[in-house]
């Protein structure tokens, strides 16, 4: 069975006033979630807020410290200028983080294999600062937590959203029990300007890392073209937990990128992942959401990841 997460808490991450990331996605990913028939079929999961003990493992106290006080008086901005603070932004970024940490720690129980949180993924964020719409980085968290309270080493994070994840690649660019595989649009012309091909990881953690970057345009010939080399990657690696970040601004139609893969893709890349999952993690997978800022897009995208988890 699949776990998904849902509910209003994890709705409320999210900006107003227009902002891409809006509060509404949670609810358009949902409403195709129903209208496929697939919420009879998974294990619904209320959103958990975490504490800053959780949080501490991968971010800084000087960050967090702030985060807090802007959370208070919801003024001002957490980077320089993407992300807005908001009242009540330190609970809606913790229950993001909170809900992928609940996620780990059933399946490390044995409750479930594979979970999707779909409000998750936010992979700018850095050790001690925000970015790119994200607060807390919520894969960093689960890295952190798989190793320090579960004694898992050899992870792999798979991403694939147009934007290249670079708050989780750079923060483990030298570590070598961290698999990196991100098939994203081309950093010469799109934020966050990184993830180059020549980039394969530091010192020891040379050739743990594959960045796949795609031209504006790039379609589902291009995933097709470049996805095997990113799967057998992960495989080779043999990793003892999986985390995809699928991000569906990637597809055709994105408002802010310039990519035109279509929800097959995301369904392929959940599919071969669980395989690989079966094969050397015991099963043990979360699948995020990510980015994506066209609705239907993300409704369809995210749903294909679901069904795909739950063959």
């Amino acid at each position: 069975m699949l776990g998904l997460y849902h509910g209003e808490a994890l709705a409320r991450y999210g900006f107003g006033e227009g902002h891409p990331f809006g509060p509404d996605r949670l609810d358009a990913f949902w409403r195709e979630t129903v209208r496929e028939g697939l919420d009879r079929r998974v294990t619904l999961l209320d959103p958990r807020e975490c504490d800053q003990v959780a949080l501490q493992r991968f971010h800084t106290p000087e960050y967090l410290a702030r985060v807090h006080e802007q959370s208070t008086d919801g003024v001002g901005y957490l980077d320089c200028g993407d992300t807005p603070a908001f009242q009540g932004v330190w609970e809606a970024a913790s229950t993001v983080v909170g809900s992928g940490l609940d996620a780990l720690a059933r399946i490390m129980r044995g409750e479930l294999a594979k979970v999707f949180v779909p409000i998750a993924g936010l992979h700018h964020a850095r050790r001690d600062s925000a970015a790119g719409f994200c607060v807390f980085n919520d894969p960093g968290v689960l890295i952190e937590t798989l190793r320090s309270e579960y004694g898992i080493r050899r992870i792999a994070y798979v991403d694939i959203d147009a934007h290249h994840g670079d708050g989780v690649f750079y923060a483990y660019e030298a570590d070598p029990e961290v698999c990196i595989a991100d098939i994203h649009e081309d950093g010469h012309y799109l934020y966050p300007g990184t993830g180059f091909a020549h980039e394969t990881g530091k010192g020891e953690a040379g050739g743990t890392k594959l960045n796949l970057p795609a031209p504006p345009g790039a379609d589902d010939r291009f995933f097709e073209h470049a996805w095997p080399q990113a799967i057998e990657f992960v495989r080779a690696a043999r990793p003892e937990f999986i985390i995809l970040q699928a991000g569906a601004d990637s597809i055709a139609g994105d408002p802010i990128t310039h990519m035109r893969f279509t929800p097959a893709a995301h369904a392929r890349a959940a599919r071969d992942l669980a395989a690989v999952a079966d094969e050397h993690a015991d099963g043990r997978l979360i699948a995020t959401g990510g980015g994506g800022y066209n609705r239907n897009n993300l409704a369809l995208a995210w749903n294909a990841v679901v069904s795909a988890l739950l063959k």
